[in-house]
């Protein structure tokens, strides 16, 4: 058996498997480094969250033992961060670095390099950031007959409907959208149409799918009939489909924007509500359980204040 190569210095490990509580801070930036590549995020998340360690580097010191850090000492850090430093923090800005010390510390407990993870209950940031708007059930149905109201000269538009039911079952994102072909929708299976997401990033492919109604589907042949696209199934480009949307919520009274976020939490917000679980309803949205994290708590909020909203004044 060949013998393993040692590193030149004990607190300097060669690979992931060798972190140790007793590994300081930076040294383990490399192999974070591998790890969030593997993962396959992009090289601007990369940079993001590396230089979000860094921060932590210049509060603490880059010899610091990655098993001295506790919950304490990182609320320490989110305070001096957000208070003491002498450099505006905004709310995006505070609550990615709150991501990275996350996935940060679950990947040193998934490695055994430690064992508490002193993340998991860091204090978030006074004055959370305002939720988005979400569509109520009533205003939901407001829009579609709006929707169905459109006119493309003499006839019916379907492009208006198709988008705002595509958004409402499936909370793909606005690029998402503007790249959908008709060879994306599966419909093998007449009960069980799908459509696959498609995604690449760095030679990284990735795809997911999403069960989607009849109804849509229904929607998609006529528009396909009316508008005869040739590529992408939207013939217009994405900042149109926000007007739409925009003339969709004004027209319907909606009183905030309508845009390509509200549908995707309210997307959310519904199934949510429908008692579905949250594995299905982050897969929808093509999260990691990283981003997970945050964005169902958001979902839980939105759900329950929109709850609160609809009882009954006594």
């Amino acid at each position: 058996m060949a013998k393993k190569q040692l590193p030149l210095f004990p607190s300097e490990p060669a690979s992931s498997e060798e972190i140790s509580k007793f590994t300081p801070l930076t040294v383990t930036f490399d192999h974070f480094r591998h790890y969030l590549t593997k993962e396959g995020k992009s090289q601007h998340t990369i940079k993001a969250f590396i230089g979000d360690m860094q921060l932590l580097v210049d509060f603490t010191e880059d010899k610091t033992p990655i098993g001295d850090f506790t919950t304490s000492k990182l609320n320490d850090y989110l305070d001096w961060m957000e208070n003491k430093r002498g450099v505006p923090c905004s709310r995006k800005s505070y609550a990615r670095r709150v991501t990275t010390l996350k996935v940060y510390f679950k990947w040193l407990k998934s490695l055994k390099a430690i064992s508490h993870d002193p993340s998991l209950a860091v204090l978030q940031r006074s004055g959370p950031a305002p939720l988005s708007h979400v569509l109520t059930v009533q205003q939901i149905r407001d829009v579609i007959d709006i929707a169905q109201q459109q006119k493309k000269g003499d006839e019916i538009d379907y492009r208006p409907e198709l988008l705002f039911q595509l958004l409402l079952e499936t909370g793909i994102k606005k690029s998402e959208a503007g790249r959908l072909t008709f060879d994306d929708f599966e419909r093998s299976n007449p009960k069980n149409a799908t459509v696959i997401i498609r995604h690449k990033s760095k030679n990284v492919y990735k795809e997911r799918r999403i069960d989607v109604t009849q109804q849509l589907m229904a929607l998609l042949e006529d528009y396909r009939e009316q508008y005869r696209p040739k590529d992408t199934i939207f013939t217009c480009t994405t900042r149109n489909l926000e007007y739409i949307l925009t003339a969709l919520g004004e027209g319907a009274g909606v009183p905030f924007k309508l845009s390509f976020e509200v549908m995707r939490w309210t997307m959310g917000v519904v199934l949510w509500r429908d008692g579905i679980e949250e594995d299905s309803i982050r897969e929808r949205m093509g999260l990691s359980q990283t981003s997970w994290y945050e964005t169902s708590n958001k979902i839980r909020r939105l759900a329950l204040q929109q709850a609160d909203d609809e009882k009954p004044q006594v």
